[in-house]
């Protein structure tokens, strides 16, 4: 269920604003998406796992309070992100 350090180092390469970058908004938000997808994946099989589902809730949590503060901070860099994530469609 989590992400191997291949696919995080793959989605920190997409989604870096700069050589060294590992933390900045996007990348987090990105990082947030891959896991909740592979999340959703393993509910379509395990149906009642209900603790994994409060962590999925968390991490839903966490993803939309960072896509707050990148809004509120450049509203141009968010909409680039929700644009290459295909959220809110």
């Amino acid at each position: 269920m989590a992400l191997t350090n291949e696919q995080k180092q793959k989605v920190i390469q997409d989604f870096k604003t700069h050589d060294s970058d590992t933390g900045s908004p996007e990348v987090q938000v990105a990082i947030l998406t891959e896991q909740l997808n592979l999340l959703n994946e393993h509910f379509k099989v395990h149906v009642k796992d209900h603790h994994s589902r409060r962590g999925l809730m968390i991490l839903v949590s966490q993803r939309r309070r960072l896509l707050e503060y990148l809004k509120k901070k450049d509203k141009s860099r968010y909409e680039k992100l929700i644009d290459r994530l295909n959220l809110r469609h």
